[in-house]
């Protein structure tokens, strides 16, 4: 167990701003930030961080609360592993109990696999430097391509030795379960027999974007022509080759930086780079580009550079990840080296000022690289120089911002020599193609909502309750210590029988007044998740006196955190920034606080007072009731008290 000293201080250090921008770009918008979504796919950022409140919200997936709750929804991360995660970002000693091993049995099977492929990585790194075979075959194969001692230690490079199960034994010497090395495919379990699967390969540990081990490349150092060059973990509870950028983790903060991604083929490209003092680069593995790689990507930032070696081949293969990245949304340029030269040779033979310049001047838009490519192939054949042209207009039309469109046709016509009614005509034609496709596929559900129309089904969903029992909340998060001149109304009787409200003036923070009136009308909340939150800020309010957002929400239980981070964040969704830069001056909304918690009890007595009407007349159907008399007598002055709470807040009854 984790000492309290030791959350108490991480929850203290951790800057949620600085934490999630490890994860997702993020943008300054008024005294937020902005940025996509890492849960969802979507173009335009909906996901919100408060460096004053110390909370995020995501409006496109609902998913909300503090700098752990991220760890623990963005890396699967239990509560224990988050602590440790900000821990050791933030430089502070953990102080915690030993754990038993009834503990380690009941940890769960992806922390299992987790600590497995830790395991393996530093058997893999002990072996390169600390073993005569390891020595002489590993890590002479490192010092042969160039690689530091410093950069195989970041990039935590290792060797398996070449024996059948050297590596296995060791992990079970070491209490490591058969079952989970099997499941993390470093050992091949065939009947009684265990093989390592990267016996006699150097090793490539391949991280998440937090860091944490998913799986390993291995590089054959024979030439044994039956074994393949390159060989991966297999697909795991943890590793999912088509989600993994090999080099995101130590990548991330400068690609956010420079605002680039640099993608290349291999491993060792992705090191060659790092080592000449180029980070902001990453490798698909050598695998084909996927949309879940591309959008891991997009969370740092909207600019891809694909970097590719003259080889035909590897050239055409690079033209189809571009259409994959332009229908993301992301602009994408390609680069390729001399012939003969590939990104790690290159990076290897030149110094980092040449090999920036190379980078920033051969670095072609999507479109004229492209143009060039097959132009060069198309030449004195029209027919082929058509295709091409289609082909350039197909890649075009993935694009989503019709700006970015009209554009490129532009410049594919003059490129092309061929007129810009034509390439818009032919795009045109594409879209369309592609509607009347898209029109097809959901024909079914389109006439399902046809039956069940949507602005219905709102309508009925709305609750009012819910509403006003979230704007309770919300008052009581954002102002409750506030101090206010409230009117408090005294039910009375007038001279002629009719009830009257008696206005009279008090003074009382926000949490008194809302407290003191829902106690006095016996009020409960109907959702349950804002009852708890409700006790829990009450409580905080009565024995601390104040009330601060972020310790609060580091208090509660996770479902009920992201309540009190949807409530909060959903109130600054739409904030107003800088209009005094316009001469518009729009009064602050904290300077109506006792006019919105007065209105907000006013409008909850008078939405429980229009329930209680419609039980008590849904009662007086039934002729068998004795007491219909009396609940006819007490409609009648229900109705009457609704007349007069409608009258003080000016709505019509």
């Amino acid at each position: 167990m984790i000492s309290k000293t030791t959350i108490d201080q991480v929850f203290d250090t951790a800057r949620v701003e600085e934490v999630i921008g490890d994860f997702v770009q993020l943008k300054k918008s008024g005294s937020n930030y902005k940025g996509l979504s890492p849960f969802s796919e979507e173009r335009t950022p909906s996901f919100m961080v408060s460096p004053v409140k110390q909370i995020w919200k995501d409006f496109s997936s609902g998913k909300g609360g503090n700098v752990v709750a991220f760890l623990m929804e963005h890396e699967h991360f239990s509560y224990p592993e988050a602590i440790k995660y900000l821990a050791k970002k933030y430089g502070i000693e953990i102080e915690e109990t030993e754990q038993s091993a009834e503990a380690k049995e009941e940890a769960s099977e992806r922390e299992s696999l987790y600590l497995v492929n830790e395991f393996a990585r530093d058997y893999f790194a002990k072996t390169l430097t600390e073993t005569e075979a390891g020595k002489a075959i590993g890590y002479s194969y490192f010092k042969e391509r160039g690689f530091t001692e410093a950069i195989i230690k970041k990039f935590q490079l290792g060797y398996s030795p070449d024996e059948w199960d050297a590596f296995t034994s060791e992990a079970l010497k070491n209490g490591y379960q058969l079952s989970y090395l099997e499941k993390t495919g470093l050992t091949i379990v065939k009947t009684e027999k265990q093989f390592d699967r990267f016996k006699g390969r150097v090793i490539f540990p391949i991280h998440s974007l937090s860091g944490r081990v998913l799986g390993f490349g291995g590089r054959i150092l024979t030439s044994d022509k039956k074994a393949a060059k390159y060989l991966n973990s297999p697909e795991s509870e943890v590793y999912h080759k088509s989600k993994v950028l090999y080099g995101i983790y130590f990548a991330k903060q400068a690609i956010a930086k420079e605002d680039n991604c640099y993608l290349v083929e291999g491993y060792t490209d992705v090191i060659q780079f790092h080592q000449r003092g180029i980070e902001n680069v990453v490798s698909s593995s050598g695998t084909a580009l996927t949309s879940e790689q591309i959008r891991l990507i997009h969370r740092l930032t909207k600019n891809i550079t694909l970097l590719f070696d003259g080889d035909a081949a590897g050239l055409r293969a690079s033209l189809r990840g571009v259409d994959l990245i332009l229908e993301q949304g992301l602009n994408v340029k390609i680069c390729t080296f001399p012939e003969g030269e590939d990104p790690d040779s290159f990076a290897k033979n030149n110094s980092l000022e040449d090999l920036t310049l190379y980078l920033e001047e051969n670095a072609k838009d999507f479109i004229n690289f492209k143009a060039s490519l097959l132009a060069s192939e198309a030449k004195n054949d029209p027919i082929k120089k058509a295709e091409t042209i289609r082909d350039m207009v197909t890649s075009i039309s993935k694009i989503p911002d019709s700006i970015k469109q009209e554009v490129y046709l532009k410049e594919c016509s003059r490129i092309m020599d061929i007129s810009e009614e034509v390439l818009f005509n032919t795009l045109a034609q594409m879209l369309q193609k592609e509607r009347r496709e898209a029109s097809k596929r959901p024909r079914r559900d389109t006439e399902t909502m046809e039956v069940v129309p949507v602005e219905k089904e709102v309508i009925q969903k709305v609750d009012a309750q819910y509403q006003l029992e979230q704007k309770i909340i919300e008052l009581l998060l954002l102002y409750g210590n506030e101090e206010e001149r409230f009117e408090e109304l005294i039910i009375e009787a007038s001279e002629e029988g009719e009830i009257v409200f008696k206005p009279e003036w008090v003074t009382a923070k926000v949490f008194e007044k809302i407290y003191l009136d829902l106690q006095e009308d016996e009020v409960e909340f109907t959702n349950d998740a804002f009852q708890q939150l409700y006790y829990a800020v009450i409580n905080t309010y009565n024995q601390e006196g104040e009330l601060k957002i972020d310790q609060l929400i580091n208090q509660l239980p996770k479902e009920i955190a992201e309540v009190a981070s949807h409530v909060v964040m959903d109130e600054e969704k739409h904030q107003l920034h800088h209009w005094d830069r316009k001469d518009i001056y729009v009064k602050e909304k904290k300077h109506g606080i006792s006019q919105m918690v007065s209105e907000t009890i006013l409008n909850l007595r008078r939405h429980l007072v229009s329930k209680k009407i419609m039980d008590l007349s849904e009662a007086v159907k039934n002729p068998e009731i004795s007491e219909n008399k009396e609940n006819l007598q007490d409609i009648m002055d229900y109705i009457t008290l609704k007349k007069v709470l409608s009258e003080k807040l000016n709505r019509v009854l």
